[in-house]
């Protein structure tokens, strides 16, 4: 549905695991205040929660995600004893570490021996299996209404033989379980997925967001309001020990290519629209010019607003809070997604924003709350 300011409505989800509940909240949020996407982007948890979307009415996608993240948390329901950091840390430690010993109910169950031992075969290049993935896909979303074109959906993977990154699109191709497990198939933990005979990882691999190729694919006038939803902050402190170090690694990993994309493209916009506008002004005698028409055919008059909500870790989070999957902290990371979402809805330069004039404007509105 086209905003106020005549804009599509975009969803750009990263991956990041069980972090992805802040995704959930945060769309459930969105939603809640009238911006329903027309188009859904998603890589590894990402395309999950896009398949919910996507798969799913309008008036039932909350509800499907409240029912995914209670069936994915449904293993440890305890709480911890206190929010001490210290005590936290050993909490979220002993979840994750349940996690990676029985795995999550409806997502990925262990194999029953080590892969090491077994022949080469299908079943010995995971630790996990993802069938119960499949068939909470299967129960969850309705791929029919998810192909219908009702919501355009992409899905990013990594081609497992050529290192390409590709991605499947509802608008070009029939979307199926397959093309969301595939893109979130980490390995080792994960096996790869066949789709026409070629085997996929997770996206995640080459690019966590798959904001690049939405920022591609827009049409030459397709005003965009994008929402994008990263699990992973590209800042944060200087960490003082071995674990921080593991965590602020994998932080700057995998949101590195979201700051990149977005400050090239910021640029790249700007150069399109005034291309396109000086079109407009250029003298006749020039406009069959070969260097001009070469010049033109890349110029773009879309004025693009991304709105950036950003996952913050608490300080009690350390490396395995991708894979830390209690139902108290997905509760946590929810009522993040919604804070955050209230915060950005609420503020004035959200409010009183008009399409830019240069072609992009990026607004991080929470941003106050980094450490």
């Amino acid at each position: 549905m086209a905003t106020a300011l005549g804009e599509k409505n975009v969803l750009v989800l990263q991956g990041g695991g069980a972090l992805g509940s802040y995704q959930a909240g945060a769309v459930a949020t969105l939603m809640g205040a009238g911006h329903a996407p027309d188009w859904v982007a998603g890589i590894s948890i990402g395309a999950i929660n896009a398949a919910i979307i996507c798969g799913n009415p309008p008036e039932k996608r909350v509800e499907r995600l409240r029912e995914l993240w209670s069936r994915m948390t449904s293993g440890l329901q305890v709480s911890p004893l206190s929010d001490d950091v210290v005590v936290r840390r050993a909490f979220n430690e002993f979840s994750a570490a349940t996690t990676a010993t029985f795995g999550v109910p409806g997502f990925f169950s262990p194999r029953p021996s080590l892969p090491l031992l077994w022949p080469a075969n299908e079943t010995s290049v995971s630790i996990y299996g993802t069938k119960p993935l499949r068939e909470t896909l299967l129960e969850l979303v309705d791929f029919d209404r998810l192909n219908s074109g009702e919501t355009r959906i992409s899905i990013g993977a990594v081609n497992v033989r050529t290192g390409n990154f590709r991605y499947f699109d509802s608008q070009n191709e029939r979307i199926t379980p397959e093309h969301i497990m595939a893109s979130g198939a980490l390995p080792p933990g994960f096996p790869p997925v066949e789709i026409d005979g070629e085997l996929y990882w997770d996206g995640g691999l080459v690019s966590n967001t798959p904001l690049q190729y939405v920022l591609e694919m827009c049409g030459p006038r397709d005003h965009m309001c994008i929402f994008q939803i990263d699990l992973f902050s590209a800042r944060g402190p200087a960490p003082t020990t071995l674990i921080d170090v593991s965590q602020r690694e994998k932080d700057i990993r995998f949101s590195s290519r979201t700051r990149l994309n977005t400050d090239v493209f910021r640029d790249l916009q700007t150069i399109r629209r005034h291309i396109r506008r000086l079109s407009e002004r250029l003298p006749e005698a020039l406009r069959d010019d070969p260097d001009w028409r070469a010049l033109s055919d890349f110029g773009c008059g879309a004025a693009i607003t991304i709105v950036q909500l950003i996952h913050r870790a608490a300080a009690y989070e350390t490396n395995s809070k991708d894979y830390e999957f209690s139902r108290y902290t997905m509760m946590e990371n929810w009522s993040a997604g919604v804070r955050d979402v209230e915060t950005t809805l609420a503020h004035p330069a959200w409010r009183d924003r008009t399409p830019p004039d240069h072609g992009v404007a990026i607004l991080d509105l929470t941003k106050e709350q980094d450490s």
